[in-house]
């Protein structure tokens, strides 16, 4: 039986870049389809299901921004956008609307192939440890089933991005540990302590995240800042500490 191919839509509107990233992401074993502009993308999203998305930022019709807020309001496909070099803003704003992760242009393709290695590598990953092995954790309303990577608030099912996901559970696994920025990057994004990487990748994450699961985000009572180190999740009291 064949193994399953996973499928990686490349949306750029240079065709060079798209002749490019199919050629060596096929070599290396993904299924490849491409898009040259955002209304394309959203088309051949809908008819060929893609793992992942590879998403420029500059394109006609309908610019990456509009993509990712297009994709985000139906699927957690873990997306990946191409920003300009230098370009901060690009950058954050990109991560707000719901990507996952992001390669400055220009990029070596080598760099690409393992962000998108490590991205699906994190998001289709089974439990951290620490985790109970019932893989359900409750904290008050809140009910967090790693086995299922789902998240209900109540009886309301929270939609988490796959990243989004990896990270909640890392800080879970540890809650009352804080975490640094770098610690994050390397276990959530697959980031090496030697590569300068900018941190606010995961301060967006961490910011989505409260957005969707604190009562007051503004105010945050579960993912908890660590002064001058990075985030934390309140410490969960075990049966016995509870009892």
């Amino acid at each position: 039986m064949e193994n399953h191919k996973e499928r990686i839509l490349v949306v750029d509107d240079e065709a060079s870049i798209r002749r490019i990233l199919e050629t060596r992401l096929s070599m290396i074993g993904y299924e490849v389809v491409t898009a040259a502009d955002g209304e394309e993308a959203i088309a051949v999203f809908h008819h060929e299901l893609p793992d992942l998305v590879v998403l420029d930022v500059m394109m006609p019709k309908l610019d990456g921004y509009g993509v990712c807020q297009e994709l985000r309001k139906e699927s957690d496909v873990p997306i990946i956008m191409l920003t300009a070099l230098g370009d901060v803003a690009d950058r954050i704003t990109g991560l707000e609307l719901g990507a996952d992760d992001y390669v400055v242009k220009p990029f070596s393709p080598k760099e690409l192939e393992a962000r998108i290695r490590s991205v699906l590598r994190r998001v289709t990953k089974n439990g951290a440890p620490g985790i109970p092995s019932s893989g359900v954790i409750q904290v008050t309303t809140l009910r967090i089933d790693t086995n299922k990577r789902q998240v209900f608030k109540g009886d309301e099912r929270i939609r988490l991005t796959g990243m989004e996901f990896s990270l909640l559970e890392l800080l879970v696994s540890r809650s009352g540990e804080a975490f640094s920025r770098a610690e994050i990057l390397q276990e959530v994004w697959g980031y090496t302590p030697e590569r300068h990487v900018d941190t606010r990748v995961v301060d967006v994450h961490i910011s989505r995240l409260r957005a969707k699961l604190e009562e007051d985000p503004s105010n945050p009572e579960l993912i908890l800042t660590a002064r001058g180190t990075g985030y934390l999740f309140q410490r969960i009291l075990d049966a016995n500490e509870s009892a």
